[in-house]
């Protein structure tokens, strides 16, 4: 079981608590999503849970965390140093590993629909697309045998029918699991309980809360309380309003009487005054019972921004690329690769995990590099490519240095929801959700009129995403997206090209 007692995580640079004060247990069989916010420090509590040493050099941690679970923990990104290894090496690095019959191999390569060979291939893990590396983290994992689960955005670049698969292993798989996620379909299908980590106040106060429901029940549940306990708020208010109205009156005819009255009338001064403690008496009554009224409920809220950019010419040809072959290293992933964008459109490239979308999107983001007339942003999927780790949100965005600047871009960062505080974190401290509104802001403050999204919304919550694909609905330049979010495609996208091995399926579809 798993047992955290009043826990406690504050970052070391600013003193600012991510969580305060959590109780919670995950029992066997429970499935915990685990819910919130960019940088409400899902990330880190999981991390915490996991025995992770490395989050001790940002965060102090307090209270205490009881697990005598066997563990398996799948980290958000894939450690960097993983990347250039060998999926056989990386096996080879699970002690048992080199226990399992091949037999036993290719149950669980076929548990997780993964070729059968593949923990003797030489291809390295960073060349497999974002889907086939959480595959095959879960499969180390399962290796262990563990009987508590740790998923941090397991869903993260699946594709729809992999999502299908994930819930439905983590329904059957009967361990333990606490998981984040900003999946709606994975949230709804898998977890039997919900986690809630909020940064409410300006992001002063962390709440946490508990609840042992399904994720649309919890979110139902949710809503009713907030609209009940806001309706409550507002009549206790208004009714307050007017006590406090008629109070006034009251106490300001009391006092002009007392004013009015002659020195000649001692006793009606006398019955002026007891009357006037009369009423202040009412008045301290009144400013209790305010001090007891139903609390307004309070809900974090969503980001603010802005995209922008000079328009090109009308039908100018963006992009008009031709591969016979599309490969990841000795692999050939697609042939007959022809992809065509011309101004203003707004493409998605779809299909199955390993496709080769990503790589696609690295193809055209190379043929663009030596066009003089575009202003290109590449966005990619994983933001340690673009962010420089030991620099703050505040460093990645200058560019002159200037005081003006740094005022400008404290604001552009307030409005995407970072404290004061966070704006100095190293980007390794990050959340991914924080490291992909800095790379909108990255790409908001470049002026780029052609952009190349590799999965923008993969860390984006519930909150954040609307107001991001808002944003890429409205974007005036030309868009070539990988995405396996149907909010988004459906949203900003008006044409679908679906990758295959005998290329792009190109076709249009009806914008939402």
């Amino acid at each position: 079981m798993l047992t955290i007692r009043d826990l406690t995580l504050t970052h070391r640079k600013d003193f600012s608590r991510l969580i305060d004060g959590l109780n919670m247990t995950v029992q066997p069989g429970e499935r915990l999503a685990l819910i919130g916010e960019e940088g409400n420090g899902k990330s880190t509590l999981l991390r915490a849970i996991a025995g992770d040493a490395s989050i001790r050099a940002y965060v102090e941690i307090g209270g205490s965390i009881v697990n005598t679970f066997r563990t398996g923990y799948l980290p958000q990104e894939l450690p960097a140093r993983c990347r250039e290894m060998s999926a056989y090496a990386y096996f080879g690095e699970e002690e048992r590993f080199y226990d399992q019959t091949p037999r036993a191999l290719g149950e669980l390569a076929a548990r997780l629909r993964l070729p059968a060979d593949v923990f003797y291939s030489e291809q390295a893990m960073g060349a497999f697309s974002g889907g086939e590396r959480v595959k095959l983290q879960l499969a180390r994992l399962l290796l262990r045998e563990p009987e508590l689960l740790l998923l941090d955005e397991p869903s993260n670049d699946l594709d729809g029918e992999t999502v299908r698969f994930l819930s439905d292993f983590l329904c059957r798989c009967g361990l333990a699991v606490l998981f984040v996620s900003h999946d709606e379909a994975l949230l709804t299908e898998a977890a039997t309980g919900v986690v809630l980590l909020e940064r409410l106040r300006r992001r002063q106060m962390p709440r946490a809360s508990v609840c042992r429901q399904g994720y649309a029940d919890f979110v139902k549940t949710r809503a009713d309380l907030f609209a009940h306990q806001m309706q409550v708020a507002r009549k206790e208010r208004e009714a307050y309003a007017q006590k406090m109205r008629r109070y006034e009156q009251i106490r300001a005819r009391v006092e002009h009487e007392q004013n009015a009255v002659s020195r000649r009338e001692p006793g009606t001064a006398r019955l002026l005054k007891k009357k006037m403690h009369s009423v202040l008496a009412t008045g301290r009554r009144f400013e209790r019972e305010a001090q007891a009224m139903t609390d307004i409920p309070e809900q974090e809220e969503a980001i603010f921004a802005r995209l922008d950019c000079a328009l090109l010419p009308p039908n100018k040809t963006v992009i008009d690329l031709c591969l016979p072959r599309l490969c990841a290293g000795e692999r050939v992933l697609a042939r007959d690769v022809r992809l065509c964008v011309r101004a203003g459109e707004k493409v998605c490239i779809t299909g199955r995990n390993g496709a080769g979308k990503s790589t696609l999107l690295r193809a055209v983001r190379d043929a663009l590099a030596p066009r003089a007339d575009l202003r290109v942003f590449y966005m990619p999927q994983d933001p340690d490519d673009l962010l420089c780790r030991d620099k703050t949100p505040l460093e990645m965005l200058a560019v002159t240095g200037d005081k003006q600047e740094q005022v400008k871009n404290a604001v552009a960062l307030g409005s995407m929801k970072f404290t004061a505080g966070e704006m100095h974190h190293p980007c390794a401290a990050l959340s991914g959700g924080q490291k992909a509104k800095l790379m909108f802001l990255m790409m908001a403050a470049s002026g780029a009129n052609v952009l190349l999204l590799d999965e923008p919304t993969r860390n984006l919550s519930p909150l954040s995403g609307p107001v991001v694909r808002a944003l890429f609905a409205a974007y005036p330049g030309c868009i070539l997206a990988v995405s396996h979010d149907e909010a988004f495609i459906r949203q900003v996208c008006a044409r679908r090209a679906h990758l295959t091995e005998n290329g792009l399926q190109d076709g249009e579809m009806e914008r939402k």
